[in-house]
């Protein structure tokens, strides 16, 4: 949902956003068709519904992202149909948690393949059309506080994410001035699937953050919306936390 009163117009441009069908993602792929986007969503398997706002509905299109020859097939069917490619949200990723000591290598290629490879595989199969127009594009990396800090229990996933952030920042430099490639640092937020992940915190967590409230997918989407906007013309390999303020440290509890 846009702010109220606030209206960013992305009318023509096409937007793919991976893992758009729920969560964060759909968030995403609403507010972008409300900006006037056409929007595509991936995903190995197409949802009971899809996102719609602005009068229009989301494309679905399958595609595991882990998998570089379906992703290529994607984005080239995306170019065929609509003619471009403007804006890319590489969204798609998460893990359960697992011990460290304990992980499989092949849980660890699994996490690795989808937080941290399935992005570069996306922006790699964009990154051609996008350098061919005009007006270039813009490519979204939806990273985690678990990539800047300790992440105990996804380990694996927190790695992933930290070599996300560092793979934004080299592809903003090599791809330059046609492709704007930012990052945006998720904090803790409130979807569908939190409640099995925070059990029954979301309040204690919610006043322990300067904002008092867990994140929203608007607030995701929201940032993804500038990014992609003319507003943020001059804003390529940025790291932009979107945490209500942040983690409160633990240190200050003990003094």
């Amino acid at each position: 949902m846009p702010v109220e009163g606030v209206h960013i117009d992305l009318s023509g441009q096409v937007a793919l956003v991976t893992g758009g069908a729920k969560g964060i993602g759909r968030s995403i792929a609403e507010t972008l068709l409300e900006a006037g986007c056409q929007v595509v969503v991936c995903g190995r398997n197409a949802p009971e519904s899809l996102p719609s706002g602005g009068g229009c509905e989301a494309v679905f299109m399958a595609c595991d992202v882990r998998a570089p020859d379906q992703v290529v097939a994607m984005v080239d069917a995306i170019a065929a149909r609509f003619g471009r490619l403007d804006i890319v949200v590489n969204n798609a990723g998460g893990s359960p948690l697992a011990d460290a000591s304990t992980a499989s290598p092949r849980f660890s290629d699994a996490i690795v393949a989808l937080n941290l490879m399935a992005p570069l595989h996306v922006s790699q199969a964009a990154h051609k059309y996008m350098q061919a127009q005009p007006n270039g594009g813009s490519i979204v990396n939806i990273c985690s506080v678990s990539g800047i800090r300790p992440s105990p229990g996804t380990a694996i996933y927190g790695a992933a994410k930290a070599g996300l952030l560092n793979l934004t920042q080299s592809l903003a430099m090599e791809w330059g001035p046609k492709i704007r490639v930012n990052a945006i640092i998720v904090g803790l937020i409130e979807t569908e699937g939190s409640a099995d992940h925070y059990r029954s915190g979301h309040e204690a967590i919610a006043n322990a953050l300067p904002l008092k409230r867990m994140g929203q997918g608007r607030d995701i989407a929201n940032t993804v919306l500038y990014l992609s906007s003319p507003l943020a013309s001059y804003v390529s390999g940025a790291r932009l936390s979107v945490d209500g303020g942040g983690e409160r440290p633990s240190f200050l509890d003990l003094v």
